[in-house]
């Protein structure tokens, strides 16, 4: 970690008091009480316009309770230069700032962005345990849960990928793991944008949100040139999809308690007159006790269950599934060699 030095530049100013008042209500909605000097508030900072604008009001509404860290992800020639840019910001608003040098060996395989994320997500949380921060606060916004909510939609995704992101959830295992939080869900992007343009800042682009092969960076000018997409309606659904996404949950945590025998890693299920959604996660959690991993969703899962229904054992996961009244969930047997 490089923790950036004091600067001698000027300070920059704070957000009009009527923003900090809609901030600080909307944490406290979320987290239900102030950080301090002893229980600090992590912000991640990018450098661009959203990082920025939220760095800036969390500062202003806890000025004592602030620390922020730039992830560099070491992809790009410019983040170094970035990162040092983000201290400098900070440096003249009195934040503390640390810079998280990239992992390399996280990156490989798979699906960069991806991993580029889960990557960015772990520095992040191991930098909180270090700092004595019990929340990360990333600059999520409105716009961005449109933006999503239209990119899994033309998926076919369904209503866990439809619903809104969740407004806060454990960054790593363990009661004690930070929280991740996002506090700006119900601010737009032109909002955030007025913030740091008041401050007299110039927030860094990131080339890839305007390059059109990447998806979202086509659906942010899809959404920007379509009056009959506004965000703000897109991202409303989303939020009542994650209410129903929530009582789904709860109902399905209840019938699994109902009808659930499990035993030496072994699960019997009763999903006798439950209706599709409900038997689908019931099957997946119980695939998910046997084996000690996430199963497959989507297709794969679907056609487990269309394969029991119709009388059939099926193996999925490294789960064996034998039809019956009750469902019947066990290791499937190794692989013998021929």
């Amino acid at each position: 970690m490089r923790i950036s030095a004091a600067s001698d530049a000027p300070l920059i100013g704070g957000p009009a008091g009527a923003d900090v008042a809609r901030f600080l209500a909307d944490w406290l909605a979320l987290a239900g009480r102030r950080p301090g000097p002893e229980m600090r508030l992590g912000i991640a900072v990018s450098g661009g316009t959203d990082s920025l604008a939220l760095l800036l009001l969390a500062r202003a509404a806890f000025p004592d309770a602030v620390a922020a860290a730039t992830v560099d992800h070491g992809l790009r020639p410019e983040s170094a230069q970035e990162a040092a840019f983000v201290g400098s910001v900070c440096a003249r608003i009195g934040v503390p700032h640390t810079i998280l040098p990239p992992r390399p060996a996280m990156l490989a395989g798979g699906n960069l962005q991806d991993r580029a994320r889960a990557m960015r997500y772990r520095c992040l949380g191991d930098w909180a345990v270090a700092v004595g921060a019990p929340w990360v606060a990333v600059a999520h916004q409105q716009d961005d849960v449109a933006e999503t909510f239209l990119l899994r939609a033309r998926r076919g995704a369904g209503l866990g990928g439809l619903a809104a992101m969740l407004p806060r959830r454990p960054l790593g295992k363990g009661k004690t793991a930070p929280l991740l939080m996002r506090p700006l869900l119900g601010w737009t992007r032109a909002e955030l944008a007025a913030q740091v343009a008041a401050a007299g800042i110039e927030a860094v682009e990131d080339p890839s949100n305007l390059h059109p092969r990447f998806d979202r960076s086509r659906m942010r000018r899809l959404l920007g040139e379509t009056p009959e997409l506004p965000p703000a309606r897109l991202a409303l659904a989303a939020a009542n999809l994650r209410d129903a996404e929530a009582a789904l949950a709860w109902a399905a945590e209840r019938e699994w308690a109902a009808r659930v025998e499990a035993d030496s890693g072994q699960v019997v299920l009763d999903l006798a007159e439950l209706p599709h959604e409900l038997r689908r996660r019931l099957v997946a959690r119980a695939l998910r006790t046997v084996a000690e991993a996430p199963p497959p969703r989507g297709s794969g899962l679907d056609r487990l269950i269309a394969a029991v229904d119709a009388g059939q054992v099926a193996t999925l996961a490294g789960v064996v599934v034998r039809p019956g009244p009750r469902w019947r969930f066990a290791p499937a047997p190794p692989h013998r060699s021929p």
